[in-house]
C-alpha cells in the first residue's frame, strides 16, 4: 500500500469516526442526555472538524452537559468559521445580533447572516429578511424583506414559510397566506405551531383560515414538546428560536 493511499484511508476512517461522535451526541441531545452529548461533541472536536467545532460551539452556548459559555462557544464557532461552516457563521451572527459577547452589533450580524447565506444556511435568508424589515440592515426595507423570506421559504426554512405567510395576512393575500402557513406547518416543529396558532388568532379570522389555526391546534396537541415556551431555541441546527425569527 503507498504512503498516499494509506493517508487516504487514515483520512477517511477520522471522518467517518467523527461524524459517528457527532451522530451519538445528537441522539443523546434527541434523548436529553446533554452531559453524554457533551462528552461526543468534545471527542469529535479534537479531530479539528469544522461541523464537531461548531457542535461544541453550541453546547457552550446552550448549556448541553455543561456550563453556559457564549464567550467560550464564540472561540469554537470562529474556528469553524475560518474553515468554512456555514452554521459556525450563522451562530456568530446570532450571537452579535443578541449582544451575548460585546455589544449588540446588528451590522456585523447582517455581514455574518450573508456570508451564513452564502454557504447554503437558508435561516440566515430569514434572519436577513427580518433585519431588512426592521432597518437594521441601514434602512427600512420592506421589499426586500419581503424577497429573503421568500428565498428562505424556497430554499426549506419553515420560518421563512412563516413570515412569508404573515406578510400575505398583511396585505389580506389570505390564499397565499393558507399556502404559506400550511407549508411552515409541514416542515415546522413545536415552535412554529405555536407561532402560527399566535399569529392566527392575533386577528379577525378569516374563514378559509381557521382549518389552518385547528391544524396547528392538532399538531401542537400531538407534540410531545406543547409545555415549551415560544422563546424556546432550537432543538438541534435544523431549528431556531421563535423569539428572533418572527415578528408576534
Amino acid at each position: 500500500m503507498s504512503a498516499l493511499h494509506s493517508e487516504e484511508k487514515s483520512r477517511m476512517d477520522n471522518e467517518r469516526s467523527t461524524s459517528a461522535l457527532l451522530a451519538l451526541g445528537q441522539i443523546c441531545l434527541n434523548h436529553g442526555d446533554g452531559e453524554r452529548a457533551f462528552s461526543l461533541f468534545e471527542a469529535a472536536a479534537r479531530s479539528g472538524s469544522a461541523d464537531a467545532l461548531n457542535m461544541l460551539g453550541r453546547a457552550y452556548e446552550r448549556g448541553w452537559g455543561v456550563r453556559r459559555n457564549p464567550v467560550v462557544a464564540a472561540t469554537y464557532f470562529q474556528a469553524a468559521a475560518e474553515k468554512g461552516n456555514g452554521w459556525a457563521l450563522f451562530n456568530l451572527a446570532d450571537l452579535c445580533f443578541s449582544g451575548e459577547v460585546g455589544e449588540k452589533n446588528p451590522v456585523m450580524a447582517y455581514w455574518l447572516y450573508v456570508e451564513a447565506a452564502r454557504k447554503g444556511v437558508a435561516k440566515a435568508l430569514n434572519m436577513l429578511g427580518l433585519l431588512h424589515e426592521d432597518g437594521l440592515s441601514g434602512q427600512l426595507a420592506p421589499e426586500e424583506a419581503a424577497t429573503f423570506f421568500h428565498a428562505a421559504a424556497m430554499a426549506g426554512d419553515c420560518w421563512g414559510f412563516v413570515n412569508t405567510g404573515r406578510l400575505h395576512l398583511t396585505r389580506n393575500e389570505i390564499k397565499e397566506a393558507v399556502f404559506a402557513f400550511r407549508k411552515a406547518l409541514s416542515l415546522g416543529f413545536c415552535d412554529v405551531f405555536l407561532a402560527v396558532k399566535g399569529l392566527l388568532e392575533s386577528l379577525p379570522l378569516h374563514p378559509e383560515l381557521r382549518p389552518v389555526l385547528l391544524e396547528s391546534e392538532r399538531l401542537l396537541h400531538a407534540s410531545s414538546c406543547q409545555a415549551q415556551p415560544v422563546s424556546g431555541k432550537r432543538k438541534s441546527e435544523a431549528d431556531h428560536t421563535v423569539s428572533s425569527d418572527i415578528k408576534l
